[in-house]
């Protein structure tokens, strides 16, 4: 029915619901057309069953475009042999495959579902990703997990899968991270819990699989950029390569690597709202780590803050909803002894992420900064569960070191400086803050020789 410049009738309705129920880049059918051009076109389809749609009086079926099937086929010129070349994958496209129940229990599938749905969400957090909608990873419950053929029919670079059994208050979860294109495994973990509380451990579960996933994607993402040609790199691929070499332990070396990859990355896309982030989050570690004057010369602290600031209060009003930017900008203002706004910033980062593991640690220097040592050792420990492996664990252990000696546990407070000088011997803070809780608790011999030799 026409009246005018508008459309009206059911064919209208069902195709503005089908857009709906579609995943971002994806594309939904209704049976009609989907017999229409199931043997003209060369696409594969997945059935998504009978779907009930607003003023459609009854169900229509639903068929979702595969999304490694939506390019079409690339002609091959006459005489050219080899196959055509596949569409280009995204660096961090990722389907999380239905994690399979291994309780021997049905009544668990709902809490085995509900780790899947979250994974699914928090690595949708991850800058630059593609994540698979739920509904169409869906499709492949139950089934033998062929990851190159999931990978080709999806257009993904990545394939999650794993276990959960629970048994009472035991929750073991299994993951492992295949790559699509050769079928091998790049990452595998394990992860148990034996709490009461079932949703707070289904979240602390799904946020540090997502927060080390991130960390090993970057990683991945990284180690495959160094191997082609730099004349091929985009802002996206040098973006990827900044953050890769930023999660490295610190040191000025890698904080360099990183710098020289965003400021490239934005002098190819000016509007880029990570490079501007990557950038800020270097001068923001340079100066807390007093490595200014090495890696950037002339430029006093003072202008490397400005221009930190500038690039994230841009970053911020381009794109309001960048959890990272906001965790850097909290550290910034702790720097500049703005705590109040150092507060606020940071806890605008963890309600956009709440597994944003920087956020947390830095929010809890800002709290011991502002007297509440108590709720500063909680964040370290949270920073810790998140990500128990991460390069810049020292900084957790300080944190949770300086929190415990202020809170008059001087015993905890050594325990956790002494790991902290355990994993990181060469970093100059560990000794003088051990010495000092050393001679707190009465032990100077300790403390003297806690000390560096010079």
């Amino acid at each position: 029915m026409v009246q005018g410049d508008n459309l009206f009738g059911d064919a209208v309705n069902v195709a503005a619901r089908l857009e709906a129920l579609a995943e971002a880049g994806g594309i939904c059918v209704s049976r009609v057309v989907r017999d229409q051009i199931r043997d003209k076109l060369p696409y594969s389809f997945e059935d998504m069953g009978e779907q009930n749609v607003k003023n459609i009086s009854r169900p229509v079926r639903v068929y979702s475009l595969a999304i490694g099937s939506i390019l079409p086929p690339v002609a091959v010129p006459a005489g050219v042999s080899g196959s055509p070349t596949p569409p280009t994958t995204a660096r961090l496209s990722i389907v999380v495959l239905p994690f399979a129940n291994v309780s021997n229990d049905p009544d668990q599938e709902y809490f085995v579902n509900g780790i899947t749905d979250d994974l699914t969400t928090d690595l949708s957090r991850i800058s630059g990703s593609f994540i698979i909608a739920r509904n169409t990873a869906f499709t492949y419950k139950g089934k033998p997990v062929d990851a190159k053929q999931i990978g080709r029919e999806l257009g993904v670079r990545y394939v999650l899968e794993g276990s959960v059994r629970r048994t009472g208050d035991q929750i073991r979860v299994n993951a492992e991270l295949i790559d699509a294109e050769s079928g091998s495994h790049i990452w595998a973990d394990r992860f148990d819990t034996d709490r009461a509380n079932v949703a707070e451990e289904q979240s602390y579960i799904t946020g540090r699989i997502a927060r080390v996933l991130n960390v090993e994607l970057v990683r991945d993402a990284g180690r495959r950029i160094e191997q082609q040609n730099p004349a091929d790199r985009d802002a996206r691929d040098l973006v990827m390569r900044g953050w890769a070499w930023f999660y490295k332990p610190a040191s000025k070396a890698n904080l360099h690597e990183a710098l020289r990859a965003f400021e490239r990355a934005l002098e190819i896309d000016p509007r880029s709202v990570d490079a501007r982030i990557g950038i800020a989050g270097v001068l923001v570690d340079n100066i807390d780590a007093d490595w200014s004057t090495s890696i950037f010369q002339d430029d006093s602290v003072q202008q490397n803050a400005e221009h930190a600031e500038r690039l994230l209060l841009e970053a911020i009003e381009i794109d309001s909803n960048k959890s990272i930017a906001y965790s850097i900008l909290g550290h910034l203002r702790r720097l500049q002894g703005r705590l109040i706004e150092s507060r606020i910033a940071h806890e605008r980062a963890i309600t956009l992420d709440p597994n944003n593991e920087s956020a947390n640690r830095q929010l809890g220097w800002t709290l011991l900064f502002l007297g509440e040592p108590r709720d500063a050792i909680a964040l370290g420990q949270k920073s810790l569960r998140l990500s128990p492996r991460d390069p810049r664990l020292p900084a957790i252990y300080l944190l949770l070191g300086w929190s415990h000696l202020v809170s008059n546990e001087v015993d905890k407070a050594i325990d956790f400086l002494i790991k902290g000088r355990t994993v990181s011997p060469r970093l100059w803070y560990f000794p003088y803050a051990l010495a000092g809780a050393l001679a707190l608790k009465g032990d100077l011999a300790g403390a003297k020789a806690a000390l560096p030799s010079r």
